[in-house]
Parts: structure tokens; C-alpha cells; sequence
């Protein structure tokens, strides 16, 4: 073919009416970005192995298929991707050398890293979607992406929300003044993924979940034939992604499924028309696409721990350089006469220029403050005027002088440095003006700092916090009605839809039928299948959904339908949701509550109480325990006010329980981390929740009828926990102690004990020893009479409590068992 007529061809490629010199410009400025991004990551990897950097994992190979879907990236789209995507956040304007180098030095001022302020490592990006107030920024006027976490293809679970999101705001006319979240549900998602994440469960699930509710999520598998060493063949069925998903693929008159493309990632022009023409059928007509991008390359292998030439053949490597994406372009380029091989020299050396210039910026603006710091404490420790102990003065001076010939200074050789020396010091420069006074002052200080840097934003801090709303109480009329438990959720998130358009409720038979508890009886028929909607048996994109629609502005109630079934979910609600908010520095928030039952009922799955498993996976996740559906609502009321996410565990045996009817469903509101103390007492204090409560209370009052006082104390929530410190005060007047809980012994009650022991100080009030009372080691078994021999019940609890006061008056409280 003629030169004249290739370039023809290449005018006519787009439909954007570009002459062929505006085409031109553009494909060599997508050849310098490309070659931008290629060597961020050379310079990158050297940096990491001169000790610069910590870490690297970078995404060569992949620039020229990201900087063709970036084409299509608009303001409002939204990425959830994964540590390969450099390139793509570049092409969209997302991120920028100088900013690609901070996340790699891990710099913790958000002003020059604002992807996570040094939380995670390199290529693990983020916008900010909050201001510093907590505030939600506008969505539509710029790019968005979802914070990046590293586990494989934990990407993938809230595409399906980010996506849903867009379906939900097209649909529903009560949200289309949320200029800010949507432009008439046009946005996509772009997500991606390497193919050897694809063999997770996540990755199907959640193509299951978006092929069956046709939603615009565009995911894009980057396939360069490995998985770390493992190949494609060892990894999935028929040695390919978009072969395997054959059967997910939409027809022509199919209602759900997936579109499905496919192009080699060194075909720039192939792979530009796969994305044109993917997408715009994915922001029109709201179906979910699988883009295959093959034959890619990693020319520096999996990380900067590893090198590829160990697993991958001779013939291998010598594919990988012949058909390197930045090879094949160029060659192309020089094809189609766009320009010379001099011409392309120059932007590949303009290329490497910049990306020096942003290094040595960005590794400055990291250095700064570090040698500052080193500076001050050097020069505080050598300028003191009294003189040591010599016995201890020689390991003062090793401390400073090992800090001053750190080969990779950072603040824990700072920080050190400055223990080990006030360690040494002389007792005597106590006095004021003395090394050991100051040096104390500057430690704590540099703890503070240390402390914001790396430690704060866990939970919101901003006055949307959580902790921050006002309690309200119940309103009862004067005649009280009882009714029963479910009856009270259920008029109360009546009033929650009712007053919150941008509600939504959903889970497994949460919809039609109102959920297995019927605590949603009839809600879909007044609300309508937008606002509350059954999902299928998905767990992990039940949460994945939650985190999607509450990033983008929405306010999701994901209902899990049993406590046990939540370990379907753990690792979503760990790494993404509980970690949120923190690794972002306050810069994303995902204000999602999490509605499940547990406890009591019957056999191994139907009854657990895994309360340890889940406190300590989900900090980041406030826990409550409610011991009645009236707590549970009034959590409810005070999470919907708040924007962080939450756990509200439902007790199962109190749906049909009756309980005192509020007169204000909707607005009472219970506050977190405030224990209730139920009775009062004066022998021992019982710390427990949920539905303990209950046994608590029939326990107390048989002990109450032989003449042992107990306080019961429910502490509502699990995290946080007794922010008042009231446990201690009743400790303080009853000398003894128990907590008691159906967990696994050592577990929620343990963690309880270590609460009020260590941390409220409670162990120097006590007159005996501290005292758990909680299940046995093993899963429930069926039953009335399994129940009973499993997990802890009223005669366990009255036993345990006599027995701390038969050890203090035997004669008055004989031992039962002797």
C-alpha cells in the first residue's frame, strides 16, 4: 500500500473529523507519553535498587492499549483499576511524573502526593473526592478513581456499585438535580485487571453481578501471558479470558451478559477502534464490556523483588522485545511517514528529560524536611552544655553518628537515633534548660508528628463524623404499644426512604419479599426496585455494590442475610472498605452500612458469633450490637447522619419479641461507643451485648433472689468501644468483674477485657480476679439442646458469678460444686 493511501486510512480511523495533521499530532504525542510513562518506570526501578525507594511495581508493556483507552476516559468516568496503570492515569490527567514519584518515595504531605499521603506504596492511586472538611467534591467536573489496593482482583467488587451508581441516577428522577455525582448516569467505569487475576472469584463474580444487571462497567484484562511465573495455560481454561467468558458474552436479543473484545496490545490503531467503539456502547446503552488485550509484554517483570528471565524461555524474551508495545508503534509510525526516526529520537530523549527533572523535584521536595529534621535533633543532642556520664556518653555519640552516615535517611532512623540517645542521658539534666528536658519535649513532639503522618483517619474525623451526632432519644406515646421487633425496623426505614431520596436498601430477598424477616415488608411496592432490590447469592458485590454506590453519593444499605455469610465478604470489607478512609489520609470516604443478623438460632451457620474474626479484620468499620431492633433503628438513624461505614448486627432472636413502640421512627438516634447500664448493682459488674443481653438480665435476676447484686452493662458497640469509660466506674463500685459473650473463648470477650483492664485501668480496682464467660471452642450445634451445650446460657452466667462470690464469702455463698 502507498504511503499517501496508509495515511488516508489513518484520517478516516476516526470519527472525530481530525485532519491528518491534528491526527498526526496526536499519535506523537500519545508516542511520547508512552515513552514518558516507560521510562517513569526504568528510572523508577533504579531508584528502588540504589535505596532510594522502598519498593516498585510499574506497568511497562501496557502503555500504548491504556493510553488508547484513556481516549475515551470523560469527566464523571470512574476508574477502579489495579498497580499497573500508570500510563492510564497520566493519559486522563489523573496523576503526573512529579506525583508518580512522590507515591514511590512514599511522601506523606497530600499537597505533593495527594493519591494516599505515603499510606501505600508506589502506583496505588487515588483522587481525592473530599476536601479536608469532609466534604464531597464534585464528581462530574473532573476523573475519578477509586483507591487502589493490592490484594488481586479485590478491584473488582465495587465496579459493580461505581457502575450501578450511573444506572440509578439515569433512572430515578429524584436525584437528577446531583449535578455533582452524575451527568444523567453517563458515566462508565473503567476497571482493570491482569489475567492472572482473573482466575479469582472475585473477578466472576462480579462479571456475573454486571452482566445480569447491565450496567456501563468497561473492564480491561491485561494479558502478558503470566501471572508472576505461572502461565496463562496453568491459570485458566482454554489458556484465555475471553474464551472462557464465552458463555457470559451478549447476543443480539440476549437481556443480560457482556459484550466481549479483543486486540493485540501492540496495535495501537486496533486497539484505539476497539476502545472507540466498546465504550460508546457501554456509556449509551448501559451494558458491561470485557475488553482482552493480548500479547503484552512486561519487560521489567513482575516487581522490582524479582527478575522475569528466571521462569520465561529464550524464545519468550525474544517475543517480548520484538513485540514491546513502544517497538511495534514506532515501527508503525515509520510506516505509515508520520515521522522519521529522528524526529521520534527526539521526543524519546524529550521523554527521559522529563522524567529526570520530575525525579530529582520529587525526591527533593521527599529529602527536605527529612534532613531538617536530622539536622535539628543533631544539632540539640551535640550543642548541650553539661556532660554526660562517660560510661554512656560513647553510646550517645554512636547514636548520632550512625544517623548522620544513614545511607537511607527516614524518620524511623530519626526517631531512633533520638531514643537511644535519651536513654543515655544523664538523670541530672532533668533540670530545666537540661539535654534530657528537651530531648523528652522534642521526642513527643516528633511522636505527634509521626502520629498525623502515619496513624490518623482511620474513621472521619471532620463533624460528619459519626461520633459527632447529637443522640436523640425515643418518644413513647402516653398509652404505650408494643409491638413486634421487625415492626419497629420496618416503620423505621419507612421513614428513613421516606425522607432520604438517595437511600437505597438491598441484599438477598431484600426486595420483593422484604427480607427473610420481613423487615422491609412491602417497601419495594412503595419505593420502588431502584431504591430497595434484591442481589443474588453474591456476598463479596453485595459489599462491592455498597462501596460503588457510597463513593458516588449515594447512601447504601447492604444487607447480608446471616452474620455467618459476612466471611464471604471479610476480605472486601477489610481491605477496601475498612482501610478506606485511612489510606487515602481523609481523601475518599464510603459512608456504607452493612445490615446483617447473628447470634442465636440454630446449628453451625445460622448461629455464629465470630465477633473477634470481625473486629479485628474491619478496624476502620464501626461495629454495633444491638440487643433490640429499637437500638438497632436508632443506630440506623445516627450511621445515616454520619459518613462512615458501619456493621449493624441484628439480634435474630428479636424479630418477634415485642418491644415499646417509638412514636419518632427515623429520627431517634443512639450514640456509638456508649455503653447502657440496664440494672444496677453493687457485687459484680456484667459487661456484655447483643443477645446476651437478654440471658445478662435472667441471670442477674436469679441471683438478684439469693442476694447477689449485679450491674449489668450493655456496651452497644464493639468499635468503638466505651469511649466514656463507664465500665470503670462500675468496676470502681463492685470490685469484680465479667465479660461475657458467645464468641470463641479468647475472642470478643477477651478483647473487651483488655478494654476495661488496660486500657480504662480497671485492674486496680478489682478485688478478684477478672472473670470470661463465653462459648465453646467449636461452630454450634442444631438444636435447642445444641444451643444449650454450645454457647454460654443463664445458669453458665449465674455459676460464674456466684462462684467470684463464694471465693470472697464462702460461708454465705458455699460452693455449688464441691
Amino acid at each position: 500500500m502507498l504511503k499517501r493511501e496508509i495515511q488516508m486510512e489513518m484520517a478516516l480511523m476516526s470519527d472525530t473529523g481530525l485532519s491528518f495533521e491534528d491526527f498526526k499530532k496526536e499519535v506523537l504525542n500519545d508516542y511520547k507519553l508512552a515513552h514518558v510513562s516507560r521510562q517513569m518506570s526504568l528510572v523508577a526501578r533504579k531508584e528502588v535498587l540504589t535505596g532510594k525507594a522502598k519498593f516498585g511495581i510499574f506497568g511497562d508493556g501496557k502503555e500504548v492499549a491504556q493510553i488508547a483507552k484513556a481516549k475515551q476516559f470523560q469527566k464523571g468516568d470512574w476508574r477502579s483499576g489495579y498497580y499497573r496503570d500508570q500510563t492510564f492515569m497520566l493519559a486522563t490527567g489523573m496523576t503526573t511524573p512529579r506525583n508518580f514519584f512522590a507515591l514511590l518515595y512514599g511522601e506523606t504531605r497530600t499537597e505533593l502526593n495527594p493519591d494516599n499521603g505515603g499510606r501505600s506504596f508506589n502506583n496505588h492511586f487515588a483522587t481525592r473526592i473530599i476536601d479536608e472538611n469532609g466534604n464531597w467534591n464534585s464528581q462530574t467536573t473532573r476523573g475519578n478513581t477509586a483507591s487502589d489496593i493490592s490484594p488481586t482482583a479485590g478491584q473488582m467488587p465495587r465496579m459493580v456499585g461505581l457502575a450501578l451508581a450511573s444506572k440509578i441516577y439515569r433512572n430515578n428522577p429524584a436525584l437528577h438535580h446531583k449535578k455533582e455525582f452524575s451527568n444523567g448516569g453517563n458515566e462508565v467505569v473503567f476497571g482493570t485487571i491482569g489475567d492472572g487475576s482473573t482466575s479469582e472469584g472475585h473477578f466472576f463474580e462480579t462479571l456475573n453481578a454486571a452482566g445480569v444487571l447491565q450496567i456501563p462497567m468497561a473492564v480491561s484484562v491485561w494479558d502478558d501471558g503470566y501471572a508472576i511465573s505461572v502461565p496463562t495455560k496453568v491459570q485458566t481454561i482454554k489458556a484465555s479470558i475471553s474464551k472462557a467468558l464465552k458463555g457470559f458474552e451478549k447476543m443480539a436479543k440476549d437481556e443480560t451478559g457482556i459484550l466481549v473484545y479483543r486486540a493485540k496490545g501492540w496495535d495501537y490503531a486496533a486497539l484505539c477502534q476497539m476502545y472507540e467503539e466498546g465504550i460508546a456502547q457501554c456509556r449509551k446503552e448501559h451494558v458491561p464490556v470485557l475488553f482482552h488485550v493480548e500479547e503484552l509484554t512486561q519487560p521489567m517483570g513482575h516487581s522490582t523483588s524479582g527478575s522475569h528471565e528466571r521462569y520465561k524461555s529464550a524464545d519468550r524474551i525474544q517475543f517480548e522485545k520484538e513485540y514491546d508495545c513502544l517497538v511495534q508503534m514506532r515501527k508503525w509510525i515509520l510506516e505509515t511517514g508520520m515521522a522519521t526516526s529522528a524526529e521520534l529520537d527526539v521526543l524519546e530523549n524529550s521523554a527521559l528529560d522529563e522524567v529526570k527533572t520530575a525525579r530529582n523535584e520529587a525526591y527533593e521536595d521527599y529529602m527536605e524536611p527529612l534532613k531538617k529534621e536530622r539536622d535539628e535533633l543533631i544539632h540539640l543532642v551535640t550543642s548541650k552544655h553539661c556532660v554526660c556520664h562517660m560510661a554512656r556518653q560513647h553510646m550517645i555519640d554512636d547514636a548520632i553518628v550512625k544517623l548522620k552516615n544513614a545511607l537511607v535517611l527516614n524518620r524511623k532512623e530519626i526517631l531512633s537515633a533520638a531514643r537511644k540517645v535519651l536513654r543515655n542521658v544523664c538523670a541530672n539534666c532533668e533540670m530545666p534548660g537540661g539535654l534530657k528536658l528537651e530531648l523528652k519535649a522534642w521526642v513527643n513532639a516528633y511522636r505527634h508528628m509521626g502520629e498525623e503522618k502515619y496513624n490518623r483517619h482511620l474513621y472521619d474525623e471532620s463533624e460528619r463524623s459519626s461520633m459527632k451526632i447529637k443522640p436523640v432519644e425515643p418518644q413513647y406515646a402516653d398509652e404505650i404499644e408494643t409491638i413486634p421487633g421487625r415492626e419497629i425496623l420496618l416503620q423505621n426505614f419507612d421513614a428513613l426512604l421516606a425522607k432520604e431520596p438517595r437511600l437505597v436498601i438491598f441484599g438477598e430477598d431484600t426486595g420483593k419479599l422484604g427480607g427473610v424477616n420481613q423487615t422491609l415488608e412491602g417497601m419495594q411496592a412503595k419505593y420502588g426496585e431502584l431504591r430497595v432490590f434484591d442481589t443474588g447469592i453474591r456476598e463479596t458485590t453485595i459489599v462491592g455494590k455498597g462501596i460503588g454506590l457510597a463513593l458516588r453519593g449515594l447512601r447504601p444499605i447492604a444487607e447480608i442475610q446471616y452474620f455467618d455469610y459476612l466471611l464471604y465478604a471479610l476480605q472486601t470489607l477489610s481491605d477496601d472498605v475498612a482501610t478506606l478512609h485511612y489510606r487515602t489520609k481523609a481523601g475518599q470516604k464510603v459512608p456504607l452500612i452493612i445490615s446483617t443478623r447473628g447470634h442465636r438460632l440454630e446449628g453451625p451457620w445460622h448461629a455464629g458469633s465470630p465477633l473477634s474474626m470481625v473486629i479485628n479484620s474491619i478496624r476502620g468499620v464501626y461495629v454495633c450490637v444491638p440487643r433490640d431492633m429499637t437500638r438497632a433503628a436508632g443506630f440506623y438513624n445516627t450511621l445515616l447522619q454520619g459518613d462512615d461505614p458501619a456493621l449493624v448486627i441484628e439480634p435474630l432472636n428479636g424479630y418477634r419479641i415485642r418491644e415499646q413502640k417509638p412514636e419518632n421512627p427515623g429520627e431517634y438516634k443512639i450514640p456509638l461507643g456508649v455503653p447502657e447500664v440496664l440494672r444496677t448493682g453493687t457485687d459484680v459488674t456484667l459487661v456484655t451485648y447483643g443477645s446476651c443481653v437478654r440471658i445478662g438480665m435472667e441471670a442477674a435476676e436469679q441471683l438478684a433472689a439469693i442476694g447477689i447484686s449485679v450491674e449489668l452493662v450493655d456496651v452497644q458497640t464493639l468499635l468503638p468501644f466505651d469511649v466514656g469509660h463507664t465500665i470503670v466506674e462500675s468496676v470502681k463500685k463492685t470490685s469484680r468483674v465479667i465479660f461475657f459473650d458467645e464468641d470463641v473463648p479468647g475472642g470478643a470477650s477477651a478483647y473487651m477485657m483488655q478494654k476495661v483492664l488496660e486500657e480504662q485501668k480497671a485492674f486496680y480496682y478489682l478485688d478478684a480476679p477478672p472473670v470470661t464467660v463465653s462459648a465453646k471452642d467449636h461452630r454450634p450445634a442444631y438444636g435447642t439442646d445444641g444451643d444449650y451445650f454450645s454457647k454460654p446460657n443463664a445458669e453458665d452466667v449465674y455459676e460464674a458469678v456466684y462462684a467470684l462470690m463464694s471465693e470472697s464469702d464462702p460461708k454465705r455463698f458455699p460452693p455449688i460444686y464441691s
